[in-house]
């Protein structure tokens, strides 16, 4: 038997109630200033505050019973994040841009139910009967978000995986970036194609290793490197 075939008999075993090898497309969301809303108030919902609230998303977290962990940050200084106790009302995401359901299996299929009625993408915390959208593990270095997904079907792996390429990933990422950015507006203002940006970015970051001070800048290198 093909190992597709045995993968996608394996899935349906496991109650995977998907299409095999169900496609999504990766994007990453601006938030700040968009009204997002929690469906949930324990733990689960509070682990998915912080990356909204840093995101700048108005945040409003919709339960019937609210964590201390979800309340304290409620009550910090300069908080958006604004709490409705009771239980959740379809009506909740008439003014919503994104949706979380962290709730209970039954609350999270209401949920999804009415973002679906209102075109809403939904990410339904380990549900992914009621999801159409997943999150990943991510890193984060500086501007550099790296994101990994398994599709929903195992976060566990997803954070392992994460763990590993964090691990890889240099600890001057964020010289990297700064590399990148400046020798960017070089390549635009002389018209460098796109075709000779990758190899004339990698002579810039190669020099960070060898101690060139033109590679602090890049614009330097960039400039020779374009006119040569």
């Amino acid at each position: 038997m093909p190992r597709d075939e045995r993968s996608d008999r394996a899935a349906r075993a496991a109650g995977d109630e998907r299409s095999p090898h169900e496609a999504l497309y990766p994007v990453f969301l601006k938030l700040a200033g968009l009204p997002v809303v929690v469906v949930g108030g324990g733990p689960v919902a509070a682990a998915k505050l912080d990356g909204l609230l840093e995101a700048g998303a108005q945040v409003t977290v919709v339960a019937p019973m609210i964590s201390q962990a979800i309340r304290a940050r409620s009550d910090a200084p300069g908080s958006s994040l604004r709490l409705i106790e009771r239980g959740f009302v379809s009506s909740d995401l008439d003014d919503a841009r994104w949706v979380v359901a962290a709730a209970t299996p039954e609350v999270n299929r209401q949920v999804a139910a009415a973002a679906a009625a209102r075109r809403l993408f939904v990410n339904a915390v380990d549900d992914v009967a009621s999801a159409s959208a997943y999150l990943g593990g991510v890193i984060r270095r500086g501007p550099a978000i790296v994101a990994v997904s398994t599709a929903g079907i195992a976060p566990a792996l997803a954070g392992l995986i994460r763990e590993a390429l964090d691990a890889l990933l240099p600890d001057e990422l964020e010289r990297w970036i700064d590399v990148a950015r400046v020798a960017r507006v070089a390549w635009k203002r002389t018209g460098t194609p796109i075709a000779e940006r990758r190899p004339l970015l990698l002579r810039a970051l190669a020099r960070l290793y060898r101690g060139d001070q033109a590679a602090e800048t890049a614009e330097p290198l960039i400039g020779r490197e374009a006119a040569s």
